[in-house]
């Protein structure tokens, strides 16, 4: 893997990382529209670490969710519930950026903000162990 890619995959993790502390921080201001926002986005970036690799950069979040699914879910490196996570932070997040008048219950800023830390922890262990098999074969 090229130094390049590696900075990538590192950038992408590090934005995951920033999105979940500032999630945290969020939640306990009680901006739950925010760390709805922010979880979801730490998985969004780190799914783009995952599909780095694979040429597989997109902005599309609708795509991204598409590949994940498709490579990671449907071939058993991830639960089921890695893709419910996902998909039910996005739309979470839709409804709270766009629909007007909506308001997120703390509960469901909690809940959206844990299923985003072990996310993003699942996907991070899951890279890491890519990057080391990696660097063996090199």
């Amino acid at each position: 893997m090229t130094a390049e890619m590696q900075a990538l995959i590192s950038y992408r993790v590090e934005q995951a990382d920033e999105a979940l502390d500032s999630a945290q921080s969020l939640l306990e201001r009680g901006n739950y529209r925010s760390v709805v926002n922010r979880a979801y986005y730490a998985m969004f970036y780190v799914v783009l670490a995952l599909l780095a690799p694979m040429k597989q950069q997109t902005s599309r979040h609708a795509w991204v969710m598409t590949l994940f699914d498709r490579d990671f879910v449907k071939m058993g490196v991830f639960g089921k519930d890695f893709s419910r996570w996902l998909h039910e932070a996005f739309n979470l997040r839709q409804r709270s950026d766009y629909q007007e008048l909506f308001t997120v219950p703390v509960e469901d800023a909690q809940t959206v903000l844990e299923h985003a830390q072990q996310f993003v922890a699942g996907v991070k262990t899951h890279i890491t162990s890519q990057l080391s098999t990696s660097d063996a074969g090199d």
